[in-house]
């Protein structure tokens, strides 16, 4: 638009489509590192179906040393520069969670930084004001940049780790051993429990990975991989080769082709498909055909390779046969069938059939993925399979069969363990928050606002000082007497005493400021107190610190969050806030002490 000549025109185009095809490369390229399902694979040289493990997001580092000792100095009025070791401390352990180990440390390591974030949001992310630092994370599968000033992008970029970190570390298992697919089992349900924690609680993320349609997806896909480690687990505890159990073999191969094929639906879905790796679609759908042939090869092998039942067998098999089939199969009586073994060969080879048909339809949609066609262990894979279904078909075709053979309906897809989607636990991972010395979070904390610290000099009178004290850290005033030596002095019904004679009592039993109230002598005692900005009503104090004091590992009111969102960004359409789901624990165990019931611990000084 900047000219109308044609010649500079035409060189700007060509010069644009030299671009875009370098980018177009790019991203392939990086579609193709950001998505490689082989680099976390176990080294064992048994052979197994490869699973696909997510990469972590990666993040810019941040320097929170300004920003922090700032608000420090301003809202708690505190000597910044005292705080220096704890904001390193913080920044050290952030940089560490950056490149976790893929093992439980790694796990534990993230859970850390996670449960501290919540201590960091209550410390210093005030509802009206944003603390002017940015978020930094890259897309786990493009690699896109985004930022944000909310907090909960960090948090919810740091949960996708941990449940990323989990899919590497079930990739990595050695599923030929029942204690490899165990702990699969176990990191594919923790993988899509933490996705499904990230989709339920977070909302409008501003990075794709993070949206609600590829976290479905990422669920999904989790509990496929689940229900395939099932499969083997099944088909290692199959020791005998009777017929009810490779009846059992064959539903459950079913079930997995099942769950594979909703997870295909899912990556076919337009929010999704443009945005999901070629290879992992690919990837999902052999193994959606791969399963269908297992069920199919199963079910022959139940058919053709077992006995038929005596008499007493009989009814057993009967009922686990009805219910095997989705619609019955063709031709005689289901006695006749089972006691029949030409009868049994005749629908064992249509099952057959359909299990080569399957298996040469996923061996097909494998060669069409470059990436797929380098990984030799599930080309193995498929070609044994392939290789041993042709095998048995050869092994039980007669010259003289006259008959078609005739279409071996669908086999009814049933599973003896359901995946379970596991949340994460964020309380085995016990943390102390690192800012614990600005006192108790029930008070101190960014939602709170207080009058400057006022020193007031106090002389015990005939009848003591003239106060009610309720509570523990820290101690509040709840009632002064008119006309007493405390009313005298300027303290106020609400005031918290934060110091006595220069001892800092924000974190002090109740007992422990009795005592130092108590020693003092003639001279009488300076106490330092602070009040609340319009919570000078003990009453509505102590409901405010009930409320202050839940745990790291739940969400903050949405009320509130929501608030601080909208301060932190231009647009409400881009922002990441936690969800109406959220709910509050009963009782902190993490250092918010609540005041314990009006009465309980009052008494007159």
């Amino acid at each position: 638009r900047a000219t109308s000549n044609h010649k500079v025109k035409e060189t700007v185009a060509l010069e644009l489509s030299y671009v875009n095809s370098n980018l177009q490369l790019l991203k392939e390229e990086l579609e193709e590192l950001n998505s490689s399902v082989d680099v976390y694979q176990n080294d064992s040289e048994s052979i197994s179906v490869p699973m696909i493990p997510l990469g972590l997001k990666e993040t810019k580092e941040l320097d929170l040393l300004v920003p922090l000792k700032d608000f420090i100095s301003e809202h708690y009025g505190e000597e910044s520069v005292l705080f220096e070791k704890e904001i390193k401390e913080f920044m050290e352990l952030r940089q560490a969670m950056r490149t976790p180990s893929r093992n439980e440390a790694g796990l534990e390591l993230l859970m850390e930084y996670y449960n501290q974030l919540y201590f960091l949001d209550s410390r210093f992310f005030p509802p009206t004001k944003t603390l002017g630092v940015f978020f930094h994370w890259y897309d786990s599968l493009t690699g896109v940049p985004s930022h944000q000033r909310a907090l909960a992008f960090e948090k919810g970029s740091v949960l996708f780790n941990l449940g990323a970190l989990h899919t590497q570390i079930g990739a990595r298992q050695d599923r030929a051993s029942l204690p490899g697919l165990n702990q699969a089992i176990d990191a594919f349900q923790k993988a899509a429990g933490a996705f499904n924690y990230l989709k339920e609680n977070f909302s409008n993320a501003p990075s794709l990975d993070m949206s609600a349609a590829s976290l479905t997806m990422l669920v999904r896909l989790m509990v496929a991989q689940v229900q395939e480690c099932v499969f083997e687990k099944m088909t290692l505890l199959c020791a005998q080769n009777d017929f009810l159990s490779r009846l059992q073999l064959a539903q459950e191969a079913a079930r997995v082709e099942d769950v594979y094929s909703l997870v295909h639906q899912t990556m076919s879905q337009p929010h999704v498909k443009d945005y999901v790796p070629f290879s992992w679609t690919t990837m999902v759908q052999v193994k959606s055909e791969h399963f269908k042939a297992l069920s199919h090869y199963f079910a022959a092998i139940a058919l053709c390779d077992c006995p038929a039942p005596s008499d007493a067998e009989l009814p057993e098999q009967e009922k686990a046969f009805l219910q095997f089939h989705v619609t019955m199969p063709e031709g005689p009586s289901l006695r006749v069938l089972l006691q029949d073994p030409e009868e049994r060969r005749k629908l064992g080879k249509a099952h057959l059939k359909k299990a080569i048909m399957k298996h040469e339809e996923a061996m097909r949609i494998h060669g069409l993925c470059k990436i797929l066609r380098k990984m030799d262990i599930l080309q193995e894979v498929l070609s044994f399979a392939h290789k041993r279904s042709l095998s048995k078909y050869s092994e039980i075709d007669h010259e003289e069969d006259f008959f078609e053979t005739g279409e071996a309906p669908d086999i009814h897809p049933k599973t003896h363990q359901k995946p379970e989607i596991k949340s994460p636990n964020f309380s085995q991972v016990k943390v102390t928050d690192l800012f614990h010395r600005l006192g108790p979070l029930s008070v101190f904390s960014a939602k709170n606002k207080w009058y400057p610290a006022r020193r007031v000099h106090l002389m015990r009178g005939e009848n003591g000082f003239g106060f009610t004290l309720r509570g523990d850290s820290p101690v509040l005033i709840a009632g002064v007497i008119p006309g007493g030596c405390a009313a005298e002095a300027g303290l106020k019904e609400g005031d918290y005493i934060i110091s006595v004679n220069g001892k800092d009592c924000k974190w002090s039993k109740h007992a422990e400021v009795v005592q130092l109230l108590k020693s003092t002598g003639k001279e009488g005692v300076d106490i330092g107190v602070i009040t609340l900005q319009g919570s000078e009503c003990p009453k509505a104090v102590d409901r405010k610190a009930a409320v202050m004091s839940s745990g790291p590992g739940m969400l903050k009111s949405d009320k509130e969050n929501s608030r601080k969102s909208l301060m932190n960004s231009k647009s409400a359409s881009t922002l990441l806030v936690w969800s109406k789901k959220s709910k509050r624990s009963k009782k902190s165990t993490y250092g918010g002490v609540p005041f314990t019931a009006v009465g309980d611990n009052e008494a007159m000084y």
